[in-house]
């Protein structure tokens, strides 16, 4: 037997179920629908491009797609292989130089002055350079290398390109890898130092194996960057109708063949363009779902 001011009693009277008439479950259930709105127009444009891209680019997928040089403007045929290519050149040149320039930037950030004013000024610019245009970087490459013909007398070429790419990818090389350090407890470092391990092995086999993922997803994510970049390349590497022909030389690249034959007045090449977007668009998408496996892998 339980009093009329217990808790059972008060629990017998008045049930728990959701009442739809009163006005704050009204009010959240008219706000919880805007939200949900506001999320789909959000990602509408992302599916509309998406389904656009695939049917316009992918009826036209096939062997000879990735194997054959474009044809000459107004002929049908070939393919967009030197593209592909090329694509792959430039954004590894660019790996090679952002990716142990930005992963030791945010080593230095995290681990040896994570606090001082040199630190803050080098994170607000590598902020800063995060939000530049890219076609920024592509003027300065372009001034700094192309412009003075400054590598073996060459102009345009696949090196300048990469180092363009570069530019764009310290950013987030830098953030994602300071950011992952930091995440690392600071007992294991402080547990290193106890068996008198030195800064260097304790970063080196310690905080950097326990980062790897957050750093490994930043890297993936900065790679997908840069292969969909256009506005540098057109003033580095600009274009090539043939096949690579060694890193001092202007390259082809997806991106730039995407731009130059879309606007042609030819439907061979405007057929070429949209196939060159789907296939840019299937290995930027794969980057990102790559980056996301590797993010959950970390939770497992």
């Amino acid at each position: 037997m339980t009093t009329s001011g217990s808790p059972q009693s008060l629990f017998e009277r008045r049930p728990l179920f959701f009442d739809s008439g009163l006005s704050r479950n009204r009010g959240n259930t008219f706000f919880t629908g805007l939200a949900a709105v506001f999320a789909a127009i959000a990602v509408l444009p992302l599916v509309l491009v998406l389904f656009y891209v695939l049917v316009q680019g992918g009826r036209l997928i096939s062997v000879r797609l990735f194997t054959d040089l474009p044809p000459a403007p107004g002929l049908e045929g070939g393919g967009i292989g030197n593209a592909i290519v090329g694509t792959i050149v430039v954004t590894l040149i660019a790996s090679l130089i952002a990716l142990p320039v930005g992963v030791g930037g945010g080593i230095y950030l995290a681990e040896y002055s994570s606090k001082g004013w040199f630190a803050q000024f080098v994170r607000f610019g590598n902020d800063v350079l995060a939000g530049v245009p890219s076609i920024i970087s592509g003027v300065f490459v372009y001034g700094l290398i192309v412009a003075t013909r400054l590598f073996a007398g060459q102009s345009y070429s696949a090196l300048a390109g990469g180092i363009a790419l570069s530019v764009l990818m310290l950013p987030t090389v830098i953030k994602t890898t300071d950011e992952g350090l930091k995440l690392v407890p600071n007992d294991l470092r402080l547990g290193a130092y106890g068996i008198g391990a030195s800064r260097f092995v304790t970063i080196t086999r310690i905080t950097l194996p326990s980062a790897f993922t957050p750093i490994a997803t930043g890297v993936v994510l900065a790679i997908a960057r840069a292969a969909g970049e256009t506005a540098p390349l057109i003033f580095t590497a600009l274009f090539s109708p043939f096949w690579p022909e060694g890193l001092l030389n202007p390259i082809a690249t997806m991106s730039v063949l995407i731009f130059n034959f879309a606007i042609m007045p030819y439907e061979a090449q405007n057929e070429l363009a949209w196939a060159a977007s789907f296939v840019l668009v299937i290995m930027i998408l794969g980057a990102n779902l790559l980056a996301r496996w590797i993010s959950r892998m970390t939770k497992k």
